[in-house]
Formats: C-alpha cells, structure tokens, sequence
C-alpha cells in the first residue's frame, strides 16, 4: 500500500515538472520568437532592397547609353545646355538636372529613388528636385574611362564637405558610406553599365580604379 503511494506521488511531481517545463519552453518561445522571425524578415527585406537598387541603377546606366548614342556617344554632362545636355549645370551640382534631361529614357522618377530611401518620388520629371533623387551622378563619367562612377547611393562621403553638392573623390582620401541607406554600405553604377555592391573597404578600392578625376554630384 506504502508503495503503490509512493509511486502515485512520484508521478504527480513528474506531471508537475513537466507542466513546468512545457510553460517554461512556452514562454520562452513567445519571449524570443517573434523577434528572431523579426530579424529575418528584416534582413530579407534589406536584402530585397539592396538588389531592387542594384536594378534601378542598371536601368539608369542603360538610359545614359541610349541618351548618349543619340548625342554623339556623350554623356548629358559634357552636352551643352542648348543641345539638350546638362554641361552648364555641371558647377552647381544639382543631380536632379543630369536625370530630368533623360527623362525619355528614364521613363519614370521611381527609378531615381532607393527602395532603402525614406525619399519620396517626384510625380514626374518637370517637378524632379534634389530631395526627390537617391542617386549621385558623376561628372566626369565617359567611356574612355569604364570605371569612372556613373551614379550610385547618395550616402557616400570622404569626410570633405561638397563643394555646391559636388564632392571630388580622391583616390589618397579614404570614402566610404553613412548608415543613412543600406547601413554603411552602397551601391556604385560605373561608366561600364555595372552596378558594383560595396562594402567601405570595397568602394575605396573602387575610388583608386577610377583615377584621380572623378567629381560627383550628390543630391543633398
């Protein structure tokens, strides 16, 4: 009798303890679940966007190509005003100019914002202005030069301030990126038509590949 009571009792504490490890687990699980399926999804969405911006910037080195088989095999930078170009903007280094003269080709403002930007899209091109453009242009990009920088995320920076939102990027200087798009990192369109995802590191080794000129325009 003694032991049929015992072990009716040692069975009740197992059910209790395992009672208590189940609410235990299960507390554990609303507790850190829902963040480590937070953290996935974030990282999935960062990842989305970094490759949304990667095809945004090929479209708009594929527009500078149109844009310039049609002028002469040049770059809207180095076309005058009067031609349809953008040469006489070059000093202000308003980036909005550089992208409204192709607007043909661009088709649409999207394509001039990150997904990762809070920026909002102009409604079309004639209302197109720094504050509605992600990308920087550069201003010295030509053939010749295939790893000259075209465009690329607006976060870049050699700590030297722009000089009317024009920044030289030079080679002896190191340039990276602000977490402000992508989180330190960033994309780079070359003169090529190749979209480059950078690192810091990576995006200084790119400075050096494209020579000592290498001027951008930076929408600020």
């Amino acid at each position: 009798m003694k032991s049929n009571l015992r072990n009716s009792r040692l069975i009740a504490f197992t059910l209790i303890e395992l009672i208590v490890v189940v609410a235990v687990l299960a507390l554990l699980a609303v507790t850190f679940l829902p963040a480590a399926i937070g953290d996935d999804l974030l990282l999935a969405r960062q990842r989305a966007q970094r490759i949304n911006c990667v095809n945004n910037l090929k479209q708009v080195g594929i527009s500078f190509k149109v844009w310039a088989l049609d002028n002469d095999d040049k770059y809207p930078m180095t076309v005058s005003n009067r031609l349809g170009g953008t040469l006489e903007f070059v000093a202000e280094g308003n980036a909005f100019r550089h992208f409204q003269v192709m607007s043909n080709e661009l088709t649409t403002p999207k394509l001039v914002i990150c997904p990762a930007d809070d920026r909002k899209q102009a409604s079309s091109f004639a209302d197109l202005e720094n504050k509605t453009v992600s990308y920087f242009v550069g201003l010295d990009a030509n053939d010749s030069n295939p790893a000259a920088f075209l465009s690329g995320d607006r976060n870049i920076t050699n700590g030297v301030a722009p000089v009317k939102t024009v920044l030289a990027l030079n080679p002896e200087i190191p340039t990276g990126w602000t977490e402000t798009i992508h989180i330190n990192q960033g994309n780079v369109g070359l003169a090529d038509g190749s979209v480059q995802q950078c690192s810091s590191l990576r995006l200084q080794q790119a400075v050096q590949n494209a020579g000592a000129t290498n001027r951008i325009a930076i929408p600020e």
